[in-house]
């Protein structure tokens, strides 16, 4: 039974993360959905960016669920009427594809979109399909940079979604969490698991990575110490932090759903400031392909 935890579906749509890299068969999505529905998580996250990943869950009868997706990603430095309206289109095609007649949320995919010339055009049109009832909230996905502020200053947003993780915690060093959840915003987090690598026995971490050498090190006597595992600590973590409304999992089966759902319940002991990271070239997977 778990209030907190979401599904992430971009592994429906295109190979993903850096355990698996695998897409989803039809068929597993079935199992994976209907495993979800039986224990009581409410909402699905996708977007059109996710390749099939609408329409796969439009073809799996997720009509009951609570769906949030996200806009295309706006290419151009400026943004003209012309192109903001291109959100409501957007809108009534993953409604189609979806097999939906109205969504729980619809978010600006890339923050910083909002924060171009012309950025707010594109918030004006979320705003006129919240007003239609297509959407109930209104939102952004986003990064944690200097953006961030400006986006939560400048837009009476609903939904806010954001990484975090064991290790990356800076929402919390900085005040924003506690920012955020003030203004009454919903926050979504993506990212519990660092895309897999948070999970991964310590001797099957690329070599990419060795120059966080000490906080592997670290990690792994922690969890050896406690007596957890890295899935027990890592969603333990976050499902345990009040301002967060939903952590969003991303599965490749029914299997790995039903042990995050089981390693959710229990204690998690206090973290050494030292298990941290403030390093985007770690927390971004964006960032990887350079390391």
């Amino acid at each position: 039974m778990s209030k907190k935890i979401a599904l992430g579906t971009v592994q429906f749509g295109i190979d993903y993360g850096i355990n698996s890299g695998i897409k989803v068969e039809s068929n597993e999505v079935i199992n994976i959905i209907n495993y979800a529905r039986d224990n009581d998580i409410k909402l699905l996250d996708t977007a059109q960016l996710y390749g099939s990943s609408e329409k796969v869950l439009g073809d799996a009868n997720t009509q009951d669920f609570d769906i949030v997706t996200k806009t295309r990603g706006f290419d151009q430095e400026v943004i003209t009427k012309k192109i903001a309206s291109l959100v409501i289109s957007d809108l009534n095609k993953s409604l189609r594809l979806l097999k939906q007649k109205s969504l729980y949320a619809f978010l600006v995919h890339h923050g910083e979109d909002l924060l171009k010339p012309g950025g707010e055009l594109i918030f004006n049109q979320l705003q006129i399909l919240k007003n239609q009832g297509l959407v109930n909230k209104i939102g952004v996905s986003a990064y944690i940079d200097d953006q961030l502020i400006k986006i939560i200053d400048r837009f009476d947003i609903d939904i806010i979604q954001l990484p975090m993780n064991i290790l990356d915690r800076r929402l919390i060093e900085n005040g924003l969490l506690k920012k955020i959840y003030s203004k009454g915003i919903e926050i979504h987090t993506r990212s519990a698991f660092l895309q897999g690598l948070l999970l991964m026995n310590q001797n099957t971490i690329p070599k990419k990575f060795d120059r966080w050498k000490d906080l592997w090190n670290l990690w792994y006597e922690w969890l050896a110490d406690n007596k957890l595992s890295a899935l027990e600590a890592t969603i333990r973590y976050m499902v345990s932090i009040p301002e967060i409304t939903k952590v969003l999992v991303g599965v490749d089966n029914k299997n790995q759903l039903q042990k995050i759902l089981q390693a959710e319940d229990g204690n998690i002991p206090s973290i050494p400031k030292e298990l941290s990271s403030n390093d985007v070239s770690l927390l971004n997977p964006g960032n990887w392909d350079h390391l």
